[in-house]
């Protein structure tokens, strides 16, 4: 599994992500704590999650699990509400955030979607927060290219350490524009449900991508999850609610496509050739 670097830190590409986690019963939080270490034992340090999660739900659970590790050796994210993105509203945010995750600092701390507060005064307490050395980063999610421009352009701007949006093989519209300005501003880039939503948009399996998979004795998940990270210039945070599933997402960071395969690949899922809208889910 690569390693790559967040702005001057070292994570693994391959994050953790809790998107519907710890909201089921006693025993399927039980096999989600279990997945959860079971990447963490296995070199995963990155681990995504946002007040948004079943209100909570999901960073009490990951409260659960980190407890059982040393807290310098993970790279722990979350997310605050739109409606909390004023300076108070959103110290509160954080200060349920970090009970619920049972530590007293995040690694980053991100906006989930543009919110109606004035930018100003968001990177303003987003600064204020990380001064205090209650964030060690910050960052956004869901912008696209203008929303970032306004981004670099407000007083602090330029201190945002990541954007988090939707990447998968049949999203691709950020490679047009937003994909090379982050690279080129040094802002990390964080993709989410590389295998698509699961809300009835979940990725079409072509016959490539069945032969492919075939060929690496994989599953056609595993070969999306490799598509993903196949230039190693993004973290992606897949969800896995069991041993078993985060066993198959960790293997497939050891499966490298061929330029044949990534060319029939792209036959059935082209990269944009314009600007698209960026799709938030």
């Amino acid at each position: 599994m690569r390693i790559l670097d967040y702005q001057g830190e070292k994570i693994s590409e391959l994050g953790i992500g809790t998107w519907y986690l710890g909201e089921g019963s006693d025993l399927k939080t039980a096999e989600e704590i279990t997945a959860m270490k079971y990447a963490l034992d296995r070199g995963i340090n990155m681990i995504d999650t946002a007040e948004m999660y079943g209100n909570g739900s999901a960073e009490e659970l990951v409260g659960k699990v980190i407890k059982d590790y040393k807290r310098e050796d993970l790279f722990l994210t979350s997310k605050f509400y739109p409606h909390n993105a004023s300076k108070d509203d959103m110290r509160q945010s954080l200060e349920a955030s970090l009970k619920r995750l049972q530590t007293d600092y995040l690694d980053t701390y991100m906006l989930h979607w543009r919110s109606e507060e004035p930018l100003e005064e968001t990177v303003a307490g987003l600064n204020e927060l990380q001064q205090e050395g209650l964030i060690r980063h910050w960052g956004v999610s869901n912008f696209d290219v203008d929303d970032m421009k306004e981004l670099l352009a407000v007083e602090g701007g330029d201190k945002v350490a990541a954007n988090e949006v939707l990447y998968n093989i049949e999203s691709r519209g950020i490679e047009y524009d937003l994909m090379p300005f982050q690279k080129e501003k040094d802002i990390a880039l964080v993709g989410y449900s590389p295998f698509g939503s699961g809300f009835g948009d979940s990725i079409a399996i072509t016959n490539n991508l069945k032969e492919i998979a075939e060929t690496h004795q994989a599953t056609p998940h595993q070969i999306l999850l490799a598509w993903v990270i196949r230039d190693h210039n993004l973290i992606t945070i897949p969800k896995a609610a069991k041993v078993g599933h985060m066993q198959e997402n960790i293997a497939a960071t050891d499966i490298v496509l061929s330029p044949d395969e990534l060319a029939a690949l792209e036959q059935d899922y082209p990269a944009p050739d314009r600007k698209m809208i960026l799709k938030v889910i």
